[in-house]
């Protein structure tokens, strides 16, 4: 069940995030003060590392998951059909399959390095690849199984934050092994795992507005209007706390 959008609990969820941070650090200390025995601190500072992934998910399942717009208000002459429509369309969803994918496949490299190293992870060839994105978009089109693709991107996320977490914990160090290596900009995988996540964030976004209603059935679209943007801009206030919180946390 999708909850409604509020404003307020997001809100809330981003100051908590912002102090956060230091409580961690505060157990960190206090668990490597006590590194060689099993304690309160050393617990919570293992669980901590799920804290946030859990509320990120939490909240962009209730808040940014099912969309919806008013077609009425947005019945203008700023419209958007034939080829553009078309490759606006195409382009969304090659883009946005295309990062799930690889969003996946982020999950799996790094748990095929951590602990399936002596067998071989073999990426996927074009012809693979380009079966994969026409299977994930043939999903995505369908609204009904988008929003179980996205609580299952937001599974992946968990994983995949919880991984990083454990290898930052025991000092593991990403080399160019692992997959989302190739998205080193900085060395930075929490930002860099955020990012990608944004990305696909904003991507879901744009395909669930070019996917609104009859809108591809119809084949236009009109122009949306600063109340259907409304919800995105929250998604990206709501993601500027989270890159905060983990530009203090490492």
């Amino acid at each position: 069940m999708i909850i409604k959008n509020t404003s307020t609990n997001i809100i809330i969820i981003c100051f908590f995030l912002l102090i956060l941070p230091f409580v961690q650090k505060q157990w960190l200390n206090l668990y490597q003060f006590n590194f060689n025995n099993i304690s309160l601190y050393s617990i919570l500072y293992y669980l901590s590392g799920i804290i946030c992934p859990f509320l990120i998910s939490l909240t962009s399942l209730n808040n940014f998951t099912n969309y919806k717009f008013n077609k009425l208000r947005n019945l203008s002459k700023k419209i958007i059909n034939g080829k553009a429509l078309f490759f606006l369309v195409t382009l969304n969803l090659i883009f946005l399959s295309y990062l799930i994918f690889d969003y996946f496949f982020i999950n799996f490299d790094i748990v095929h390095n951590l602990y399936f190293e002596r067998l071989k992870l073999e990426q996927p060839s074009i012809l693979s690849l380009c079966f994969i994105i026409f299977f994930i978009s043939s999903f995505l089109i369908s609204k009904k199984f988008r929003i179980y693709l996205k609580r299952l991107i937001f599974l992946n996320f968990i994983l995949i934050s919880f991984f990083i977490w454990y290898m930052q914990i025991n000092n593991i160090k990403i080399n160019d092994q692992f997959h989302i290596y190739k998205y080193y900009l900085f060395d930075k995988v929490n930002l860099i795992n955020i990012f990608i996540l944004i990305a696909i964030e904003i991507l879901y976004f744009s395909w669930s507005f070019l996917s609104y209603k009859s809108n591809l059935s119809d084949w236009i679209i009109y122009i949306p209007k600063k109340g259907d943007l409304t919800p995105f801009f929250k998604m990206l206030f709501f993601y500027f706390f989270i890159v905060i919180y983990y530009s203090i946390l490492i």
